[in-house]
């Protein structure tokens, strides 16, 4: 079974770890820094933008799929695991900033919801619902 999209993937990791490599280096830490959610956004971005400008042939498009499926959560599973073995092996600096960022971003969500949305946009009440409105 012929798996398309592997050479994309396999370009998104290697720009990526050289981003996450390049950070590491400029903030003087000998570690890959975010280097693979780098690779995952840059894939993301790639397969839509080609995927827009009709480029990717449908066999390929299924492959950037499948490794989307099979990619992205399990990286997000390790990479969250790491994060909660260094938070908690350096002390309480590291989790009082890993949960004021967690809650930054839930305080942030209707900020971002807002501006997502558009004016027609019909799945979103303008407001409090009126009684006997069947929305």
């Amino acid at each position: 079974m012929a798996i398309y999209g592997t050479a994309l993937l396999s370009f998104c990791l290697i720009c990526g770890l050289v981003v996450g490599k390049l950070i590491g280096l400029a903030i003087g830490v000998d570690a890959n820094v975010g280097g693979v959610g780098f690779a995952m956004l840059l894939l993301i971005v790639l397969s839509d933008r080609l995927r827009a400008a009709g480029v990717l042939a449908e066999p390929t498009q299924r492959g950037v799929l499948y490794w989307s499926a099979i990619y992205i959560p399990i990286v997000v599973a390790m990479a969250a695991t790491q994060n909660v073995y260094a938070a908690i092996s350096s002390g309480a600096v590291a989790i009082v900033a890993g949960a004021g960022a967690v809650v930054i971003g839930l305080a942030m969500l209707p900020l971002v919801a807002l501006l997502g949305r558009s004016d027609s946009d019909e799945s979103w009440p303008a407001g409090p619902t009126p009684p006997g409105d069947p929305r």
